[in-house]
């Protein structure tokens, strides 16, 4: 029997039929139902987000892998996680079926390719300590199979989410997240209701795992490094609303902490660098415990 994803939608007989605002209706409609379907995987998602979490703390890895269309969704979180929670991108290597030429144009084949996922697996050197995120829709892509079967030959623990309950990446992964979205509105196309629930739970377990390393703080993200003006502004800003400091203050805290926010925090609030950085490490990084260290009478 075809996979769930490779069924016919109930809603889709005649879509071609329907007038356009119909035709949008029902695609949205299934698109609220593979959101929906995102709750039951709640629990397994805060367990990914604890295993990656642990792993990335103890200086170990956190890698990603796909193909086709959830290996961009994969690719998605894994670049942001740099840009949002400043975790370095050699600690979350990517591995994409057919590399950066594929991006370019999708094709099919790479996704079957065993080789490139045995390549890719060599070139990351994963190992005991790391964690790969292995996402794929009918959870039988055989270049994401691989890298999941690959890296836990070597001692690495996998996360396996796919939209088709009971698939091959779901059993052998240490932690599984189903997502089970059902068939596409277009039958098989799964950068649909699949990518959809894909997303949002990776969105979900990429900012679980900012919030448990730390690096999110009273809603906002403290571990960002100001590199550019856009995120120059923005650092100004948290350093403000964290420290209770004027801009002029929260700027020239930012320069003496070289634009990490957290230090810089600490130092607007009161202070030198040095004292800020120690206040960090005595906390595991955790800025909510030195600040109220620091503002200890």
């Amino acid at each position: 029997m075809a996979a769930t994803t490779e069924q016919r939608h109930s809603a889709a007989l005649g879509l071609e039929q329907q007038p356009p605002e119909e035709v949008l209706r029902r695609l949205l409609a299934a698109q609220g139902d593979a959101i929906a379907a995102i709750q039951p995987a709640l629990p397994a998602l805060a367990r990914a987000a604890r295993l990656a979490a642990t792993a990335l703390r103890e200086g170990g890895r956190l890698a990603y892998a796909g193909a086709g269309s959830s290996g961009l969704m994969a690719l998605a979180d894994c670049l942001e996680l740099a840009g949002t929670f400043g975790i370095a991108p050699e600690r979350t290597p990517m591995l994409f079926a057919g590399g950066v030429r594929a991006l370019l144009h999708l094709e099919g084949t790479p996704e079957d390719d065993l080789d490139l996922a045995e390549i890719d697996l060599g070139r990351t050197a994963l190992g005991p300590g790391d964690v790969v995120v292995c996402v794929s829709a009918s959870g039988a892509t055989p270049y994401t199979l691989a890298v999941e079967r690959g890296a836990q030959a070597v001692g690495a623990k996998t996360i396996g989410i796919a939209n088709v309950a009971a698939s091959p990446l779901l059993r052998e992964a240490d932690v599984a997240v189903t997502l089970d979205t059902g068939p596409e509105m277009v039958a098989g196309s799964t950068r649909m209701a699949a990518g959809t629930a894909q997303k949002i739970a990776l969105n979900l377990f990429s900012t679980l795992l900012g919030v448990q390393l730390g690096h999110v703080h009273d809603g906002y993200m403290v571990n960002l490094r100001a590199d550019n003006a856009k995120l120059r502004r923005r650092a100004t800003r948290i350093v403000e609303a964290l420290s209770g400091a004027t801009t002029d203050a929260a700027d020239a805290a930012l320069s003496a902490s070289g634009g990490a926010v957290k230090p810089a925090v600490l130092i607007a609030a009161g202070a030198v660098p040095e004292t800020a950085d120690a206040l960090l490490a005595r906390h595991s990084g955790q800025l909510g415990p030195a600040l109220a260290s620091l503002r200890k009478p």
